[in-house]
């Protein structure tokens, strides 16, 4: 990776650089129970719950409780059959002597001072211990659990929030497919393989991470796929470059919450980060945090990365066996100059994938509340670049077809050009007094919007600042915005209104 030469106008900066890990509440760690000594005080529900995990996972659980004081729901539990684990039920209270030998230690007291005799107890014995709702006397805790196993995944609020623990683990079950248990199985079946032909380091991150793909994108690990998995395995390993590909990723607006499960999932397999210089740290903090990052952003008026570099740099890294991702803000398909990079992947025959991502289009009519095509008012809605390679008005825009009272027209990257927008539309036949939306840094902290008419176009960019990115949105669609922001009913800032609110004031 280091190999490859950095081009003009590759910023270096400490985007480049992941943040390092924060501090952490408690270490989560993973208890390999198997076959492994588990001390249990006590037959309350409480503790059959967690009875019951234990011997889900393997473990020998020594129940120590008076068969009067052993509820229902333990009663339950000691009926199950674990296909690994067990339950044994002792008639009579722990004592100083069960902790020998033990794995763990667990226990639901109704007192404090039988808490913290169960609590010294086991650490006497060196066994690590937790008491049931008893913080004081827990060194580790039983976290809320989203099973896929052999994929487990553990959330802890560290004693805090149990319910929030629950609602994080019920968004977690939405994104983790049942069928992922299969994929981690047959995991388990190919790994022996891969650890044998393929060496550490990119070629064998290249298998995990088009295996990693397939488990969330295709249903069932059939036959068919376990077959697939171990002919790359093969072409890995006579010919370890085979893995390089590239995948083009729509970062959106800004908001790193408005990114897709897809983005998220390439971001995190991805080897080389190549990103535009609007995409927003939250973002980028969203990423494995050992790719390596490269600032390759195109802005106007300003020091830039040729588009000839990056896609040199793309074919380079995928030519050396790296998963690329270019991150663009936005969609990738509109104004991304995606169509001049595709066609040299595809010519250097390097695989490449699209990510979609949401357009700042779209984000414009979020955060105006309004729809781009509201039957009433525009059947039709236009995405416009504003500006040409050359930093004029595209040459071959088609004004007349613009100025249509019946569509809904943005432009994109027109800051600098508003007031010959404005101009041309009307002097095309669209009326002055048709309204206008402008947005600067869409869907960011600093978000600034604002809301008039066609002939005030020129002077409602100038007071956001047109070295801001800025989406201009033109229409009948904006008409109760602009109505509203008039009459002082909205946040949204109206151009020399009688009282003007115009202040660049953040709206987000």
């Amino acid at each position: 990776m280091e190999s490859v030469s950095q081009p003009f106008g590759v910023a270096e900066t400490s985007r480049q650089r992941p943040q390092r890990m924060g501090d952490l509440a408690t270490l989560p760690v993973f208890f390999d129970l198997k076959g492994q000594r588990v001390v249990m005080g006590g037959g309350s529900d409480a503790a059959a719950w967690k009875a019951e995990l234990l011997a889900a996972a393997g473990a020998a659980v020594d129940l120590y409780c008076a068969s009067g004081e052993i509820g229902e729901e333990m009663r339950t539990v000691l009926a199950l059959p674990f296909p690994d684990g067990r339950i044994r039920h002792h008639d009579r209270p722990w004592s100083l002597d069960v902790f020998a030998g033990a794995a763990l230690a667990v226990a639901d007291c109704e007192s404090e001072s039988e808490a913290q005799a169960f609590f010294c107890a086991a650490r006497a014995s060196g066994v690590p211990v937790n008491v049931i709702d008893k913080p004081r006397f827990c060194q580790f805790r039983f976290g809320t659990i989203v099973n896929r196993s052999p994929v487990v995944v553990g959330i802890s609020t560290d004693g805090a929030a149990p319910i929030l623990g629950q609602a994080i683990r019920r968004r977690i079950e939405t994104l983790l497919p049942a069928t992922l248990t299969g994929w981690a199985r047959m995991a388990a079946r190919v790994r022996a393989e891969v650890m044998e032909r393929l060496a550490p380091g990119p070629a064998r991150r290249a298998f995990w991470e088009r295996f990693s793909d397939d488990a969330f994108t295709r249903r069932l690990p059939d036959a068919g796929a376990e077959a697939d998995a171990r002919r790359f395995v093969q072409d890995l390993a006579n010919r370890p470059q085979a893995g390089g590909r590239v995948t083009l990723v729509g970062a959106g607006p800004g908001d790193a919450e408005l990114l897709t499960l897809k983005a998220v999932r390439a971001l995190q397999a991805a080897d080389v980060i190549l990103f535009d210089d609007l995409v927003s740290d939250d973002i980028l903090e969203l990423a494995r945090r050992e790719a390596k990052r490269m600032l390759v952003g195109k802005r106007a008026a300003r020091e830039s990365c040729r588009q000839e570099d990056i896609n040199r740099l793309m074919v380079q890294f995928a030519q050396a066996g790296k998963h690329v991702v270019r991150l663009k803000s936005g969609d990738v398909s509109v104004f991304g100059r995606s169509g001049e990079e595709i066609a040299e992947l595809r010519m250097e025959g390097i695989p490449v994938a699209i990510v979609p991502g949401i357009t700042a289009a779209s984000a414009l009519a979020a955060g105006f509340g309004v729809s781009l095509t509201h039957r009433d008012r525009a059947q039709s809605v236009r995405f416009v670049t504003g500006h040409s390679q050359k930093g004029d008005l595209p040459e071959q825009t088609d004004w007349r077809a613009l100025a249509d009272d019946h569509a809904t027209t943005i432009f994109y990257m027109g800051g600098r050009m508003a007031p010959r927008i404005a101009d041309e539309l009307m002097a095309h036949g669209l009326a002055p007094e048709t309204p206008v939306a402008v947005a600067a840094s869409i869907s960011r902290p600093d978000e600034t919007r604002a809301v008039g008419r066609l002939n005030e176009l020129g002077a409602i960019v100038r007071r956001i600042g047109v070295d801001r990115p800025i989406l201009i949105g033109v229409g009948r669609v904006f008409g109760d915005v602009e109505a509203a922001a008039l009459a002082g009913h909205d946040d949204m800032d109206r151009a020399e209104a009688p009282t003007s609110r115009l202040s660049d004031r953040a709206a987000g």
